[in-house]
């Protein structure tokens, strides 16, 4: 067999092998990642309300709403959340988003949580929806409903554009935090958690 036979075939088994690779790969399209994520965020307003009536007056009054059905974080050390999730105007899926937040220090363990963004004015929500990677920081009020507490639209919640809530926690880690957490626009995908 010639060298060049031999370097045609590696060619071939090579490109045949990326095609392979690349086949197998999901970017979302064509499969029901969407509609199990919307069915998701459905289950995470339902919960919401349910255990927290006062927030819908917030969710009511609110210019757009981010849900995350499910962060999952995990660390030892160095650790990192993951979660996909849905942007609702008007009650209707605009955008779907991802959340990914990296941490350092003193930590072990893993958890997850559900966590909602309440977008109060115009303003924050099309800051958010222009950002390619907006992050959460101390421009929000953090609620974190616990025990019987109501998280709903008083005076304290009027003064900031975005309330983020964090609920639903299990696991074996101390405490959620959003803050830090980078946003960016996606396709679902099969990976979400």
């Amino acid at each position: 067999m010639s060298k060049y036979n031999m370097m045609n075939r590696r060619t071939l088994l090579a490109s045949g092998g990326a095609a392979l690779a690349l086949a197998g790969c999901s970017n979302g399209v064509g499969n029901n990642a969407a509609s199990r994520l919307d069915a998701r965020v459905d289950q995470t307003h339902q919960f919401l309300l349910q255990n927290y009536p006062n927030s819908e007056s917030l969710i009511q009054n609110s210019k757009g709403v981010l849900y995350m059905p499910l962060m999952t974080e995990a660390a030892l050390g160095v650790g990192g959340a993951y979660g996909q999730g849905a942007l609702r105007i008007n009650g209707a899926t605009v955008d779907y988003y991802s959340a990914t937040q990296a941490t350092f220090g003193f930590q072990a363990g893993a958890q997850q949580y559900s966590h909602v963004l309440v977008f109060q004015t115009d303003q924050a929500l099309a800051s958010f929806r222009a950002a390619s990677g907006w992050v959460a920081g101390a421009d929000a009020y953090y609620a974190i409903p616990r025990g019987g507490l109501n998280v709903g639209a008083d005076s304290i919640t009027a003064q900031y554009p975005v309330v983020a809530m964090i609920f639903g926690q299990s696991g074996l880690m101390a405490g959620a935090s959003i803050e830090g957490t980078k946003y960016a626009r996606v396709i679902p995908s099969n990976l979400a958690p």
